[in-house]
């Protein structure tokens, strides 16, 4: 479905309630099957999510996680240990092109038996479970952190515990510091020092019920949203001031461009703040780079330029999103630069009236163009991708008063 956005009076006033963190559900999801023994409340309500409880409870022999990555890994992982079964682990074609070896190989090192149905070092995987005694793995530091909690996960439950020995800048921190602290909450010991993580065994679990805390990378569309409006408060649940999540930095970098935010409670309220704008903002994501697509448009739209690095791990997302916001970026009237882990964008709002754009089956590229419909009508296409990690985006837009007309 198409949609054609805009809002006529580009002010936004409302509360909302987001469902939890796909990042902490999945990690969630995976432990209790490692554990059982307790509940999971505020889960994530996301396609990515729902395929990750389903592929776990599966009793079939080839299971298919579609476009969600991160299952793809954290699975990859849990059936290399799950002795005695016997799976086909595939995704859909943009998952056949996503490479998946550096966790293979690091899985093999453990003792794993896994072999490529096709492409060598791509999805679908065959996967023959067995005990995995754990032990050390030395990885490249820069690749998905993924492929790095994915390995963490089932140390708990490895003999041996798992040491990892990182070579290299260490990607996308905060979800590996997410993970120990999840792990921690089962009495699992950890340490992160230097470039060296290790979990401990851990036999005896202590079992407690997990609440997990709101998306924060779903937050991030309505601080874009209030940056681009002439006037807004919005009040958002359920958050926490001390938040497991990297992409909170979101509150640093929104400063700038002219969102306050505060925690009362568990309400994250953003308010429009009239500022004198910089010209240009500066920012490493390389430890949240989930919101540079959101970022990229929000400085777009208040014609300001922005120059974002750390980006490398978006050209094996669900689409190469720094193209994709290359693309899109250009159609809309920017001036915009990228290379493979970069992204520049010089000031200026030179709006292309009636832009109808494509999502790339990417739900963050359907998400973070969104907001800009404050500064100029434009159409969004496939916009049913958004359920991959928040379903009920385009019903919390309209609760806001924005105009969503079916094409």
């Amino acid at each position: 479905m198409n949609v054609a956005l805009s809002h006529p009076s580009k002010q936004c006033y409302g509360k909302l309630s987001i469902t939890g963190s796909k990042s902490e559900t999945n990690r969630l999801l995976l432990l209790q099957a490692l554990f059982s023994g307790f509940s999971i409340e505020n889960a994530s309500m996301s396609d990515d999510s729902e395929v990750m409880q389903a592929a776990l409870l599966s009793k079939e022999n080839r299971i298919d996680v579609h476009h969600a990555g991160t299952a793809m890994r954290f699975l990859t992982a849990y059936f290399s240990h799950l002795k005695g079964k016997e799976i086909v682990l595939t995704g859909s074609q943009r998952m056949q092109e996503r490479p998946i070896k550096i966790l293979v190989d690091a899985l093999r090192t453990l003792g794993a038996s896994i072999s490529y149905e096709k492409e060598e070092g791509f999805p679908p995987l065959r996967i023959c479970g067995k005990e995995l005694k754990g032990g050390i793995v030395e990885l490249p530091a820069d690749i998905s952190s993924q492929y790095i909690s994915a390995l963490l996960l089932i140390g708990p439950v490895l003999e041996q515990g798992i040491q990892l020995n990182l070579i290299g800048k260490i990607t996308s921190i905060p979800y590996i510091k997410m993970t120990l602290a999840l792990l921690n909450n089962f009495g699992v010991q950890t340490s992160f020092e230097g470039q060296n993580i290790t979990v401990e065994p851990q036999l005896h679990p202590i079992r407690s019920n997990q609440i997990v805390e709101s998306d924060w990378s779903s937050a991030s569309y309505f601080f874009s949203i209030v940056a681009l409006s002439e006037q807004s408060e919005i009040e958002i649940k359920s958050y926490k001031e001390e938040s497991l999540q990297g992409d909170k930095v979101l509150v640093e970098i929104y400063k700038e461009l002219g969102v306050s935010s505060k925690i009362v409670g568990q309400s994250l309220l953003l308010k429009k703040e009239t500022i004198r704008l910089p010209d240009s903002i500066h920012w490493d994501l390389s430890k949240a780079p989930d919101i540079a697509q959101t970022i990229a448009v929000t400085c777009y739209g208040l014609g300001i330029g922005c120059h974002l690095e750390g980006l490398h791990t978006l050209k094996i997302k669900e689409t190469d999103r720094l193209q994709a916001l290359y693309n899109e970026l250009t159609k809309l009237g920017a001036s915009v630069s990228i290379t493979d882990k970069s992204l520049r964008l010089e000031p200026g709002s030179n709006f292309v009236e009636g832009c109808s754009l494509p999502t790339y089956k990417d739900h963050r590229m359907a998400m973070a163009f969104a907001p800009l419909a404050l500064k100029v009508p434009l159409t969004i296409e496939d916009t049913e991708v958004v359920s991959k990690s928040y379903p009920a985006f385009w019903d919390d837009l309209k609760k806001i008063n924005f105009t969503i007309q079916q094409r």
